[in-house]
């Protein structure tokens, strides 16, 4: 906790001689807390930098100017940004390690699920290797350490990035165990005082990004922790459910992918033998046939079973209402004809000239366009 006093108030916005509140930078969230007066208290819902100043933005009761406030931060939101920030930090420096092509380009700690933008391409076997150096690394327990020096020094430390501010830099190193520095950056950010803090540090996923980055997905500390809890908890219900332990589920889900797709093919050889069945046994409306099929799958097979038949007009109407146009003679469009049927029941649909689909809004209109048609046809 502080003291402070309120210098200024702009409607919610509060101005304070001094403050513990962190407003959003760098890629990392504003805190978020109290401010107690005599009027009563306000929830810190936002902090922002305005130049030199730091506004507070608050619901509840607005303090006056004047009014000495007592400011409280919510600690488990700092201390969850903290770990985003510092494993931010060390995630980067492992992947330069794993590859000194893969730089960071942008940053984004403002959720769970935070993000690196890195050069060089990197895949997950890389993910996977700068894992593996930071469990090294947590397991260490490794000094964070944070302190201020002139620009005109920042040659005598190995800054992973160039700063973006000159003077009095804020740099932000983790020393290894002989007493160097294993990462050192230019950084404004709140941090932990050590690097197991901030473990676990899991990639989620990679995806390319404009300008020939590729994001990097992550989670730090509790956050990560948690959350593997729950994918963890989520697998062995799954496990359960198939009656495998949680560790062959993946073995188990591809099985099952194969024997889905076994089943499909089988159907699909099912619906296609059906479909032919149906063609040779459809109503023959003089030069032309027409079929009722009892489902909406269908139509396509007994559309292509048509097609396999020579100067054949074939209508096919399903009870959902699909309807489609198979023709293997040279004067009727199937396209065509599909289209004058559906402007007769209502519909929207059109396709090739051998073959065309739609839907129609009158199973009952429809067929009796399609009589009408077939009494055309010579």
């Amino acid at each position: 906790m502080f003291e402070a006093t309120v210098t200024e108030v702009r409607g919610h916005d509060v101005l304070l001689d001094r403050t513990l509140f962190y407003p959003e930078a760098g890629g990392q969230s504003a805190d978020e807390g109290v401010l107690r007066s005599v009027s009563g208290e306000a929830r810190v819902v936002d902090v922002r930098k305005d130049g030199e100043v730091v506004w507070h933005t608050v619901e509840g009761i607005v303090p006056s100017a004047g009014n000495v406030v007592t400011g409280e931060l919510d600690w488990p939101v700092r201390y969850r940004h903290m770990q985003r920030h510092t494993g931010e930090h060390l995630l980067a420096q492992a992947f330069l390690r794993v590859n000194d092509a893969f730089r960071v380009e942008a940053v984004s700690m403002r959720s769970p699920t935070c993000t690196i933008d890195l050069r060089g391409d990197p895949t997950f076997e890389d993910a996977r290797a700068a894992e593996a150096i930071l469990r090294e690394v947590a397991a260490k327990d490794w000094r964070v350490e944070a302190f201020e020096v002139p620009s005109g020094e920042l040659s005598a430390f190995p800054l992973r990035r160039p700063p973006k501010v000159s003077g009095l830099v804020r740099l932000v190193g983790v020393r290894d165990a002989d007493g160097g520095w294993w990462e050192m950056s230019a950084c404004g950010g709140t941090h932990l005082k050590s690097t197991a803090f901030a473990s676990p540090i899991v990639v989620l996923g990679l995806e390319r990004v404009k300008g020939g980055l590729t994001r990097v997905s992550f989670m730090a500390g509790d956050e990560a922790t948690e959350y593997l809890g729950r994918v963890y908890q989520d697998a062995k219900s799954v496990a359960q459910k198939l009656s495998v332990p949680v560790e062959k589920l993946v073995e188990r889900f591809e099985a099952t992918l194969q024997d889905a797709a076994s089943t499909k093919q089988e159907l699909e050889r099912a619906r296609s033998s059906w479909g032919e069945t149906l063609a040779a046994g459809s109503e023959r409306l003089g030069h032309a046939r027409f079929v009722r099929v009892p489902d909406v799958a269908l139509v396509v097979h007994v559309l292509k079973a048509f097609l396999d038949e020579p100067s054949a007009v074939g209508i096919v109407l399903s009870p959902e209402g699909r309807c489609g146009v198979a023709s293997t003679r040279q004067d009727v469009h199937a396209g065509k004809t599909l289209q004058a049927l559906l402007e007769a029941s209502g519909g929207r649909g059109g396709g090739k000239p051998d073959v065309a689909q739609g839907q129609t809004a009158s199973l009952d209109t429809f067929e009796d366009a399609a009589r009408s048609f077939a009494s055309t046809l010579v």
